[in-house]
């Protein structure tokens, strides 16, 4: 599976206030780009976080590309995936709607009555084990993981995989060794705040860091794109 990251950042760093209140830190430019990644996907993941704060629709934008979609043989729009430990996406959130399919990613710690509760709104929910950390939960137990995971979706089709955030389930594809690309919007905007979040939370390195390479550099809007790859995952 080839996973691409993509994230729109402050100038700091940060993915949204303090109060996890998101703001618009890019423009129409780079939402149109957003949407072309989004479009290029076979699935698009959130960890559960976004879904509570955000409630996220995750589906194309662009009518042309969604019909160009169809006639290449694919739906319409990339499958949708959240990463949720213990099944805390609200059964009427917008992402389990019938526009595409929806996968909640859980761990054993999910209870069964949430499991047949998700199930009966709309998702097909895989349990991935419980080890690595967990995609917006914060928990200290019962994650997870994401490589088995993604090995699941592998199973179901998935190729490319468009991981959208937050920060911490972007960090935990990081620390699990998933990441082959990561595009960041970086807007003029500096938000501040040292419990705002950034784009890799979670419990961060402390010795091996994770290496990029910057591959591209596009100017946007009032901001600019950068482009990386993880060197030996991009062929």
């Amino acid at each position: 599976m080839h996973v691409v990251v993509n994230a729109a950042q402050s100038v700091d760093g940060k993915l949204a206030t303090r109060r996890r209140e998101q703001l618009r830190i890019s423009g129409s430019e780079d939402f149109d780009r957003v949407d072309r990644v989004r479009a290029a996907a076979d699935a698009v993941l959130v960890g559960v976080g976004t879904v509570l704060a955000d409630d996220p629709h995750l589906t194309l934008d662009e009518e042309d590309r969604r019909v160009q979609r169809l006639r290449n043989g694919r739906p319409g729009h990339p499958a949708r995936v959240v990463v949720d430990s213990k099944g805390r996406t609200p059964a009427d959130a917008r992402i389990l709607d019938d526009a595409a399919t929806t996968y909640l990613l859980v761990s054993d710690a999910a209870a069964e009555e949430r499991r047949e509760a998700l199930t009966a709104a709309g998702a097909e929910v895989v349990v991935a084990g419980r080890s690595g950390p967990d995609g917006g939960s914060g928990s200290d137990g019962d994650r997870v993981d994401l490589a088995a995971g993604f090995d699941e979706l592998a199973d179901r089709g998935v190729d490319r995989l468009m991981v959208e955030g937050g920060g911490e389930v972007i960090y935990s594809c990081f620390a699990a060794g998933l990441v082959d690309e990561l595009h960041v919007y970086v807007g003029s905007t500096v938000i501040g705040g040292r419990d705002a979040p950034t784009l890799a939370d979670g419990e961060g390195f402390a010795e091996s860091f994770p290496r990029l390479d910057l591959v591209d550099t596009e100017r946007l809007d009032d901001g600019i794109v950068l482009s990386y790859e993880v060197p030996g995952k991009v062929p």
